[in-house]
């Protein structure tokens, strides 16, 4: 693939930090009653950094991701995006962030290239500039030749490295990932694991990375969230002192191995409170 430094020189996005306060979630569920996604949850996530939310199903790792995007608003509680150098002048929600989903959700009627285009074609960007900036950063994730393709045409990692150049392409502080690896193949995966780690070295935006894998979560980030089941609370906060940059022989590691052992005892707990909350008669999902 590519080298990632082309997207190193075109993504400058400015850098932010994220602090999340007591942000509770409540959905309404059957029959009047209520759904606590999230209670009382407060982190912050420092600029430049990569964080993995990392829980059992239903615990709120999304909601908190789409919260802290601007595409849900919290129940109550507080998320404040400030610059670092500038503490205190906090931005709206969204307007510093983009998010890359499972189902990559491109659009199938345009080429790969207009795909990429898209945000700034929307934006007004001029079609030249747009142009040469898709068409370096579909490069620097390693899709040169097919410019001109149509999503049905490739590959899920193929797609996959379409999208995550869309989502880079709008230049933004804030990078939010909700599983964007969790439907595909297990060598396709690993190949995605270590180009992303690439452009993270290349760009160090503050990224916020939602997963069930323990492996994923300890070989990309910098922190693991570990969250309780529902209703969703922070556990505990691992530090990964693993240095940069990383390749996935780290997972063979002793290092990795015991932050592996201790995340995995943190959350078997609470994917087994999950499973059981969902085994019980009448449970709301």
């Amino acid at each position: 693939m590519a080298s990632c430094a082309v997207a190193g020189r075109l993504l400058r996005g400015a850098r932010v930090n994220i602090s999340v306060e007591n942000v509770r979630q409540v959905w309404p569920g059957r029959a009047g009653s209520e759904v606590v996604a999230l209670a009382g949850v407060s982190h912050h996530f420092r600029s430049g950094k990569f964080s993995c939310i990392l829980g059992p199903s239903g615990c709120g790792k999304s909601t908190l991701a789409q919260i802290v995007g601007g595409l849900e608003t919290a129940t109550s509680g507080t998320v404040t995006i400030d610059h670092p150098d500038r503490p205190g002048h906090a931005v709206p929600l969204g307007s510093q962030s983009v998010m890359v989903w499972q189902n990559q959700n491109l659009f199938p009627w345009r080429t790969i290239l207009e795909n990429v285009a898209f945000g700034l074609e929307m934006a007004g960007m001029p079609f030249a500039e747009r142009t040469d900036r898709a068409m370096a950063l579909i490069a620097s994730v390693g899709l040169r030749g097919f410019e001109k393709h149509f999503p049905p045409q490739l590959s899920g990692g193929m797609r996959q490295r379409a999208a995550l150049a869309r989502a880079l392409i709008m230049d933004r502080g804030v990078l939010l990932m909700d599983e964007p690896f969790g439907a595909l193949d297990a060598q396709t995966k690993i190949v995605m694991q270590e180009e992303l780690l690439k452009i993270f070295e290349a760009t160090r935006k503050t990224v916020i990375f939602v997963t069930h894998s323990i492996d994923e979560a300890i070989l990309l980030g910098d922190e693991v969230v570990v969250m309780t089941a529902r209703p969703g609370r922070i556990k505990e906060v691992i530090p990964v002192d693993l240095p940069r940059p990383r390749s996935f022989d780290l997972v063979s590691t002793p290092a990795f191995g015991k932050l592996f052992d201790r995340a995995f005892h943190l959350i078997r707990d609470e994917v087994t409170k999950a499973m059981a909350e969902m085994n019980q008669p009448g449970s709301t999902t």
